[in-house]
C-alpha cells in the first residue's frame, strides 16, 4: 500500500477498544479515534508507534469495518514474525492501550453501493480485509448488488471472517462465496482445492447474473500478479481490474 501522506490527515491517538481473535495468525483491533473520521470501504490507514529511544515504525492496515459501523474502526492485523508493527500488537497491546493512526488514506481501491455492479472480489490471506468492508457495507446499506467473493487461504482455519462470510452467502441475497484452499481439501461443495487460476474465475462469474463491472484484487505481490493474470486470461478486461498489494 502506499505511504503518502494525505493532505487532510494528521497522525491522532487512538485507543484500543476491543480486541477480537480471528484465526490463529490474524486478530482484529477496534480502535476508537480520538478525532473519529469518515472513510469508504477499501480505504486503508498508518499506524504509528514510537520507541522509547525514538525509534519509530509505521504500516498501512486496510480498515476491515463498514463505513456505517460507527466512531470505531476495526484492523485485522496479521502475525509476520519479522514485522515492526505487528508483534506488538499480537504480543503486547492490551484494551487501553493507545497508538497513533493516520487517515483515511487510498482513493482508488474503494467501492461504495453508487457504484454499482456486479462486483467481482478475490482475495488472498489477509487481502481479503479490504474487501469485507466493501462487503459489510453493501449488507449495512441493504444493497442488492450483486457479488462474488473468491477467497484464497492455505487451510480453513486460516479463512479470515468465516462465519461471518458463509452466514453472508447463506441469505442468498445476491453474495456468492468461493474458497480456495490451496494446502487442504475443500470442505464445501462449491469450493476448490486449488490455487486461483483462469477456470476459477470464469466459473467464479457464472455466480453473477451479468459480467463484472468492477474486479478487486488483494493480496501479496504474488499473488495479486497471478490472481490478476487469471481475471485477464478468463475476459476481464484489464481497465475494470483494481489492485492491492501487501508487502512482497
Amino acid at each position: 500500500m502506499s505511504d503518502a501522506p494525505a493532505a487532510q490527515s494528521p497522525w491522532q491517538t487512538v485507543t484500543i477498544a476491543r480486541i477480537e481473535k480471528r484465526t490463529p495468525r490474524v486478530t482484529s483491533f477496534f480502535l476508537q479515534p480520538s478525532r473519529p473520521f469518515a472513510y469508504r470501504a477499501g480505504q486503508h490507514v498508518d499506524v504509528r508507534l514510537t520507541a522509547p529511544d525514538g525509534y519509530q515504525a509505521r504500516r498501512s492496515y486496510s480498515i476491515a469495518s463498514a463505513p456505517e459501523a460507527g466512531e470505531t474502526i476495526e484492523l485485522a492485523i496479521e502475525r509476520l514474525d519479522d514485522g515492526e508493527i505487528s508483534p506488538f500488537f499480537h504480543d503486547i497491546a492490551a484494551v487501553g492501550d493507545e497508538v497513533e493512526l493516520r487517515g483515511p488514506l487510498g482513493g482508488h481501491f474503494v467501492w461504495s453501493d453508487s457504484d454499482g455492479g456486479p462486483l467481482l472480489l478475490v482475495g488472498g490471506g489477509s487481502g481479503v480485509v479490504p474487501l469485507m468492508a466493501m462487503i459489510r457495507h453493501r449488507a449495512a446499506r441493504r444493497s442488492a448488488v450483486p457479488v462474488a467473493l473468491v477467497f484464497s487461504a492455505r487451510v480453513w482455519d486460516e479463512v479470515i471472517f468465516r462465519d461471518e462470510l458463509i452466514d453472508v452467502h447463506d441469505r442468498r441475497d445476491g453474495f456468492d462465496l468461493v474458497l480456495a484452499l490451496t494446502r487442504e481439501a475443500a470442505r464445501r461443495p462449491s469450493d476448490y482445492s486449488r490455487r486461483v487460476d483462469a477456470a476459477m474465475m470464469e466459473q467464479s462469474m457464472l455466480r453473477l447474473p451479468a459480467p463484472p463491472r468492477f474486479a478487486f484484487v488483494c493480496g501479496s505481490n504474488a499473488f495479486v500478479s497471478a490472481a490478476a493474470q487469471a481475471l485477464i486470461d478468463a475476459g476481464v478486461p484489464a481497465n475494470l481490474i483494481r489492485t492491492e498489494r501487501y508487502g512482497v
